[in-house]
């Protein structure tokens, strides 16, 4: 902590601060701002829940406000919406909650303590009417079609008699059958949550509790419902007279759900990718450790025709853009059988450009007379790479395997060309973008494991950035 003040407290002379010390430490400030707001950002936002992200919440932290709900229930006379209070959390979140939370609450001994309107619309939010409807097709011996009957063709549809099968049931068991199958006039439930609020009654002036859809602070007016229903009316409301209130709820199973395969909706298991990404990063970096170091050494420390001519062609490679030969090494990894194993992923990007400049231009710097001296003591070419160039070379070698991690774990091209087909050897990267579908989008757990996968490239630079700084400084680079 010390060291941080002492730091923190430098003045470029003098005792007292002057212009250019006020000027650095503005652009310390700014630069500080600019990398961790985002951060920041992405933290909280991946701790809201899905419907909160899904109504565009702008609010810093992950709170949520305290909610009612409003049901739609269809009746012989036509619609009744209204809203029913009081429900505990686990009732208004129940589409949020996984097949194992669910289970844990008995939601039929629930619904028991209400009737009516309101039994009717909690049944169907609660999932209760198919197993409701088993009961009734069980106790009337009903056909297994009206099972099928929602999912059949208009044709197939006319060729049952829907109509001669409610007729021997009573009013309570052709409301659970009609509703079932989404006929007329028993059309299945609706069930919504609303945002409760507390404003002035428009007619009496009186605090009132109202029940909102949204609150959206740039528009004036704000359709709300009564939440006693003394009215099915909409009442509009000033939107600067909504009194809400919110708590601080973070969502921590964004991070619980796809760590432990629990994600609804996405088919991978994002502990394995994690693992392969692991895997990957830890065998591709050592390989290209490897095989760069020893091109290196013989471009370095080789005399022979064509060394020139070899070295301007390894760094023409890097001027081609990775999605010209994105092509011929789809074929290649195709070509070995290596196409859906992390093997693909690893050998196409062993050898790199990058790397065998910076470790030749640090292996110039080695005095030959030490390879010499080696080679008197009858040491091998291999001793002399193993044991004399190698540890010679380990600040370049510390710079190159640091960038190697932070290019491995973020890289996305190759792991597509190679394992798009083969979802158990997903790296992390490939698993983000199973998060959104065409017709699903889990951007809650998308955040939260962008968060997790920025924690390894993070650590690795924040506390080896001093080695990459030391390595590339003494390989000439500027």
């Amino acid at each position: 902590m010390t060291g941080i003040m002492t730091f923190l407290t430098r003045k470029s002379g003098g005792r007292r601060a002057n212009w250019l010390d006020y000027l650095t430490y503005a652009y310390l400030a700014f630069g500080f701002l600019m990398i961790v707001v985002p951060v920041a950002w992405l933290s909280l936002n991946s701790l809201k829940t899905k419907s909160q992200l899904e109504k565009q919440d702008l609010s810093l932290l992950p709170t949520v406000y305290e909610q009612v709900a409003r049901a739609t229930v269809s009746t012989p006379e036509g619609r009744e919406i209204f809203i029913i209070s009081d429900l505990p959390d686990w009732v208004l979140n129940w589409k949020e909650l996984d097949a194992e939370t669910q289970a844990s609450h008995d939601a039929a001994a629930f619904i028991e303590d209400y009737e009516g309107l309101t039994y009717y619309a909690l049944r169907a939010h609660l999932d209760l009417l198919p197993v409701q409807m088993r009961e009734v097709m069980a106790s009337h011996d009903l056909p297994e079609w009206l099972l099928r009957y929602t999912t059949m063709s208009a044709a197939a549809k006319a060729e049952h008699d829907v109509d001669a099968v409610l007729a021997g049931l009573d009013a309570e068991d052709v409301r659970v059958v009609s509703e079932f199958l989404g006929l007329p006039p028993y059309e299945q439930s609706r069930f919504v949550g609303q945002i409760l609020v507390t404003a002035p009654d428009p007619e009496t002036g009186e605090e009132t509790q109202f029940a909102v859809s949204n609150i959206r602070p740039n528009s004036e007016i704000t359709p709300a419902r009564y939440v006693d229903n003394r009215t099915d009316a909409v009442v509009k409301l000033a939107t600067d007279t909504l009194s809400a209130k919110r708590v601080l709820a973070p969502s921590w199973g964004n991070y619980t759900d796809p760590l432990t395969g629990k994600a609804f909706g996405v088919n991978v298991n994002f502990a394995t990718c994690f693992t392969n990404s692991i895997l990957v990063t830890a065998i591709a970096t050592i390989l290209t450790l490897l095989i760069n170091s020893m091109a290196a050494f013989a471009l370095a420390k080789y005399k022979f025709r064509g060394q020139l001519g070899f070295f301007i062609v390894i760094l023409a490679t890097l001027m081609v853009p990775p999605t010209i030969t994105l092509v011929g090494v789809f074929k290649a990894v195709h070509a070995t059988g290596l196409s859906g194993s992390i093997w693909g992923v690893i050998i196409p990007g062993a050898a790199t450009p990058t790397g065998v400049f910076l470790l030749r231009q640090y292996m110039l710097s080695i005095p030959d007379e030490l390879l010499e001296a080696a080679r008197m003591d009858a040491a091998s070419e291999w001793k002399v790479y193993w044991r004399i160039m190698l540890p010679l070379t380990l600040p370049a070698l510390a710079a190159l395997g640091i960038l190697s991690v932070i290019w491995r774990w973020n890289d996305l091209i190759l792991p597509l060309v190679a394992i798009a087909t083969t979802k158990e050897a997903y790296t992390i990267q490939l698993c983000l973008l199973e998060f959104r579908g065409e017709h699903l989008s889990q951007e809650h757990y998308r955040l939260a494991m962008t968060m997790v996968s920025l924690i390894p490239s993070t650590l690795v630079f924040v506390f080896l950035q001093k080695y990459i700084t030391a390595g590339i400084a003494n390989t000439g680079l500027k």
